[in-house]
């Protein structure tokens, strides 16, 4: 394989200075060898040795362990560095040619430059290297994995709308708040990409004449129904609605368009707002084999379409018993099969959206509560018998009170659903100190190109 060039920022040559996310740095040129990759999707270097013993680390994007490259260091501080690579010296033999003309622009995807193969190699070992160094937890020899198809799996795309000067439709860029226009994405199903293009072609009329922010496209399993999310800006709600109709004209597979407040820049919930407006249907139905789940605009559902049946079987299957409590319940992905296996499901769910969803997803057996986790934690009695839990945390995890309280329970068996590497093994720390043991580990490859992780590990009490 031939060197490559890899410019993050066009037009830099070495030793020039320059300016990058309004910063000006005089850039240093160096080949380093990369170590390792790390979570966030970025291989790590390190500066030759000095006097103070090893040398300091060097964070690149768009390389693979093993590589040799030609960089610049662009950003120094007191414990670390990153640079931009000018030119692969030594590429790896897993590094190929990657699908989407956006790669290395768009901030969407982190590993198309590798085979999928060691995309599954670079996720196994972040995840194994996460729970050893902070939990104490040595995976060598139990971690199963599961791949996806590689492409065309996501049944959820949200992206960004420009309106003026001109319209475009795309992802933030690699490292930047910038917006990188994209008129495909082929990690998002042929539906969704279609919906892409009609949206590209309304744009350049009704969309640039609306205050529209963002737009998020959700398909059914079939992929053959859709429901848009449209974000609004200010009182832009009646231009929103007739660009709602429009779009409903314009591709007859979309059941309904919702419009919702755009978020704050300094909101920090990451859950929904009510809907402003609907336009069509409110809710798609989502099928996975026998199990239907009502899916309202404004609910969260998980965004792999080829694996997320078998995301659900990982966690549920031959579980059974008198009492099962389902924590993060979301719109019952978990509750509603482990009702037909349990005599009751507790189900815990905060949102108001996916509540309204829970309700009407689970049977009889269920029980709903609408309540954040740790409310519902602090009056939950620790011996009231539940045989299982299962906990499905957002990205910042369970936190030390959630998990510190988990850990008091005398439940025999509890399921982890990960998202997050490193919030995982924060929390098990505790898990562990208090008898849990992990009986089985699970890599789940729902986001195939990109640096994200999703881990199920199953913990069981001694």
């Amino acid at each position: 394989m031939s060197a490559c060039a890899f410019l993050p920022c066009p037009g830099i040559t070495r030793g020039q200075k320059f300016k990058l996310w309004d910063v000006t740095y005089n850039s240093v040129a160096l080949e380093l060898k990369i170590d390792k990759l790390v979570y966030g999707g970025e291989g790590l270097a390190r500066l030759p040795a000095n006097e103070q013993g090893r040398g300091k680390a060097v964070f690149l994007p768009l390389v693979l362990e093993g590589e040799r490259v030609d960089c610049t260091l662009i950003e120094q501080k007191p414990g670390y560095a990153r640079g931009g690579v000018q030119r692969i010296v030594e590429p790896s033999r897993h590094r190929m040619q990657p699908v989407c003309p956006y790669f290395g622009r768009c901030g969407g995807c982190h590993y198309q430059h590798s085979n999928y193969e060691h995309q599954l190699e670079i996720k196994a070992a972040i995840l194994k290297e996460s729970l050893r160094r902070i939990a104490k937890l040595d995976l060598a020899r139990n971690l199963e994995v599961h791949r996806s198809a590689p492409w065309n799996y996501r049944n959820r795309t949200r992206l960004r709308v420009q309106t003026a000067p001109q319209f475009a439709l795309g992802y933030n860029r690699l490292g930047s708040c910038q917006l990188e226009p994209v008129e495909q994405c082929p990690i998002s199903s042929a539906l969704i990409n279609r919906a892409i293009s009609a949206s590209w072609t309304l744009g350049r009329g009704a969309l640039s004449e609306a205050a529209v922010r963002e737009i998020e496209f959700f398909a059914d399993a079939a992929d053959s129904r859709l429901l848009l999310e449209i974000y609004v800006h200010g009182r832009g709600n009646n231009q929103a609605i007739a660009v709602a109709e429009r779009i409903r004209s314009a591709l007859p597979e979309v059941s309904g368009v919702s419009l919702f407040p755009a978020p704050q820049p300094s909101a920090v919930s990451t859950e929904h707002r009510a809907a402003l407006a609907t336009s069509g249907a409110r809710a798609l139905e989502y099928s996975l084999g026998a199990l239907k789940y009502r899916v309202s605009a404004g609910s969260f559902f998980q965004s792999n379409r080829h694996l997320t049946a078998e995301l659900v079987e990982i966690v549920t299957a031959g579980r059974s018993g008198g009492t099962a409590m389902d924590l993060y319940a979301g719109v019952g992905l978990f509750s509603t099969p482990l009702a037909a296996r349990f005599e009751q499901v507790i189900a815990v769910e905060s949102s108001p959206e996916c509540f309204a969803d829970l309700q009407h997803n689970l049977p009889k057996n269920g029980k709903p509560t609408m309540r954040t986790v740790e409310s519902y934690l602090t009056t939950a009695p620790r011996d009231g018998g539940a045989d299982l839990i299962v906990v499905d945390p957002p990205r910042g995890g369970l936190g030390q009170r959630i998990a510190a309280r988990l850990s008091t329970f005398r439940a025999p068996r509890l399921v982890y659903v990960s998202c997050d590497p490193a919030t995982l093994a924060r929390d098990l720390i505790p898990l562990l100190g208090a008898g849990y043991q992990v009986e089985r580990a699970h890599l789940v490859d729902l986001f195939p190109q990109t640096f994200h992780i999703e881990s199920v590990l199953h913990l069981v009490k001694q």
